[in-house]
């Protein structure tokens, strides 16, 4: 069955994927309104109906607050009326380095291919991306929560260190969310491996390769960083949007996914304005 944009409008305005532990035995549970088939156990399910990141002490301060914990100035305040601090974003405490050039804007999204909030946004993040506006650089940032997280955060990076994860990055996705496939075994690494391996070999590449990029140091190392990442950005739930290391959204908070795709928009200029 195809998604029709109203329908995962519909969807992702119910819910994420929440950080939440479960029994091991527990499989996570698709939210209830999607057609996405359930995923792998993991130690992290979805949670139906959750919101992606809940309000805390920072982000309950009143609007003008945080406005001054961001820092805008005048000129880099977001259009009157639309945007809320607070409400439709919240500042990022503390604001986080970027790596991305000078006069750039990085806009990071951090995803979970078990994830089928994640995958139902993918759309609009695709649709934006072929018209992205100038002076922005998108990251794709898998979160890494516990174990089945991590094995599917090293499928990415293995795709990215083989030059496959344009091609694959979306297969990846279906495969999981739609053919039922978990592409991972929550601790088995010998498993993880072998089911990922027949998913590379299915899209034409070489079980050595995958193996070899799949250990690889490189690899490895996008891991470490990854994790770190998924702890300074403080993320409980995804998808979630991280502009500048300085504002974190997600479909939620903005009101629904085209919502979110403007509030990136608005965000950024703000930031290049500075």
């Amino acid at each position: 069955m195809r998604y029709t944009l109203a329908a995962i409008a519909l969807m992702l305005s119910l819910g994420a994927c929440a950080r939440e532990p479960a029994p091991a035995s527990a499989p996570p549970a698709a939210a209830p309104t999607t057609t996405a088939p359930a995923t792998a156990a993991t130690d992290a399910p979805i949670a139906a109906g959750q919101e992606s990141t809940e309000i805390d002490a920072e982000t309950s301060r009143s609007d003008s607050a945080l406005e001054r914990i961001a820092a805008l100035s005048p000129e880099g305040k977001l259009p009157a009326g639309r945007w809320v601090a607070g409400q439709h974003y919240r500042p990022l405490v503390p604001a986080q380095p970027t790596n991305v050039s000078p006069g750039k804007v990085e806009v990071v999204e951090v995803f979970w291919y078990g994830c089928p909030h994640c995958y139902s946004l993918e759309p609009f993040v695709t649709s934006w991306l072929k018209n992205q506006p100038a002076g922005i650089e998108f990251v794709r940032l898998p979160v890494i929560w516990g174990p089945v997280h991590r094995a599917h955060a090293q499928m990415f990076y293995t795709l990215q260190a083989l030059g496959k994860l344009d091609a694959l990055h979306q297969k990846a996705f279906e495969e999981i969310q739609r053919n039922g496939k978990p592409l991972a075994a929550n601790g088995d690494d010998a498993e993880t491996l072998r089911q990922q391996v027949a998913f590379a070999k299915a899209n034409g590449i070489s079980e050595s390769d995958y193996t070899k990029a799949f250990q690889s140091f490189t690899v490895q190392t996008k891991l470490q960083q990854a994790a770190d990442l998924t702890r300074r950005y403080q993320v409980e739930g995804v998808p979630l949007v991280v502009i500048n290391g300085k504002y974190v959204s997600d479909v939620g908070m903005a009101g629904g996914p085209a919502n979110l795709i403007s509030l990136i928009n608005d965000l950024a200029a703000s930031e290049k304005r500075r």
